[in-house]
């Protein structure tokens, strides 16, 4: 590895001290937690752009997760980063995702708006530090401090000052790992190819609409004429694996010229940079920045799409307001946990209830609140 990649030798380590592992590295084990966890077992059943009964072949939040660790470690390893830490960090990105997709998590914020909101990034975070429960000498999974770090993505001061030592970075405005600047990148990219893919599937989105777009229309334009018959199942994954494969070696090739005109040679110096260093040539981040919109505006937006929505968001918001209203109609170890306590932390006792829903659990809940 660079002398500037994350090294478990120098890590600030666990929040509780542990044996080292015997046959592994610290960054495996954090890896394999994540993967034996309850938490990240939900993500199958999980909404990413489709709710989980709208059909069988479209992503969850599972195989999005997947996909992100996929791209990060092909990333981390042409950089000569840590591969280990980049795949814990992508694997748990999404453990604190409500069901629903971004309309549970907006909705279950705004029932939050008077308790410290919600977001599923500190979610998660919260998932690998104290709600998942499988170890006898500790809460979470008691995973090392650059996981933890990586998955805290973004965070506001006023949560900062509350998170110890992973918010002290956003305080001091620094950087975090070269890993974790990976991943979060890894996560756009995988998030704009297979909505593609899925959006087409479901017809909500035609060829014409994506010929429109410079990333896919250039792809298409090559595809198309070496294989002019090809049919459309087909002609679509030809065309997004090439958009993979051409954003991904764009943000290698220029994540080295600017660690290398950085001139960084430790960990320390990459959290000391002024802006991140795992970045996009400006020409393809703005195809990039192009295809978001274009996602955002005809995919998310779309009326069939915008259905779905209202209804996980009526769901999510009757949730809360009959739990909030009656703790007991919770499993006990929840309603046991709310019956202590009173205001904002009541509250976030039955988010962390809420949010650990999958889509079709919700929907049954749901539906038991008028039995």
């Amino acid at each position: 590895m660079k002398s500037y990649a994350a090294n478990e030798s120098l890590s600030r380590g666990r929040r509780f001290d542990e044996p080292r592992p015997a046959f592994r590295g610290e960054f495996q084990r954090d890896r394999d937690r994540i993967i034996h966890s309850t938490a990240f077992r939900r993500l199958v059943y999980k909404t990413q752009v489709f709710v989980n009964h709208e059909g069988d072949l479209y992503r969850t939040r599972l195989t999005h997760s997947l996909e992100v660790s996929q791209v990060g470690r092909s990333v981390a390893v042409a950089l000569e980063l840590n591969e280990p830490l980049t795949e814990a960090i992508c694997l748990a990105h999404d453990l604190g995702h409500t069901p629903f997709g971004h309309a549970g998590q907006d909705t279950l914020n705004a029932c939050m708006l008077d308790h410290g909101g919600f977001e599923h990034n500190l979610q998660s975070l919260r998932v690998v530090d104290e709600l998942e429960a499988k170890y006898a000498d500790f809460p979470g999974l008691n995973l090392m401090f650059e996981t933890r770090e990586g998955i805290l993505k973004h965070c506001s001061v006023r949560n900062a000052r509350e998170l110890g030592d992973v918010g002290e970075r956003f305080l001091e405005r620094k950087q975090p790992s070269l890993e974790a600047q990976i991943a979060n990148i890894a996560d756009a990219i995988a998030y704009n190819n297979h909505d593609v893919d899925d959006g087409f599937r479901a017809g909500l989105l035609s060829l014409d609409q994506l010929r429109e777009q410079p990333l896919f229309a250039e792809q298409y334009d090559r595809v198309h004429a070496t294989y002019p018959d090809l049919e459309d199942r087909r002609l679509i994954y030809e065309i997004i694996r090439r958009m993979i494969g051409t954003v991904v070696t764009d943000l290698i090739e220029e994540t080295g010229r600017q660690i290398a005109a950085a001139g960084v040679t430790s960990i320390d110096e990459v959290r000391d940079a002024d802006e991140p260093l795992v970045n996009m040539s400006p020409a393809v981040y703005e195809q990039h920045l192009s295809l978001k919109r274009f996602l955002n505006q005809h995919l998310y937006r779309h009326e069939q799409k915008l259905e779905m929505t209202r209804r996980a968001q009526a769901i999510v918001e009757e949730l809360f307001d009959a739990y909030s209203g009656d703790i007991r109609r919770m499993p006990p170890e929840f309603a046991d946990r709310a019956a202590s306590l009173a205001g904002a932390e009541r509250a976030r006792v039955i988010a962390d209830y809420i949010a650990g829903m999958t889509d079709r659990y919700a929907i049954a809940a749901h539906e038991s609140l008028v039995c």
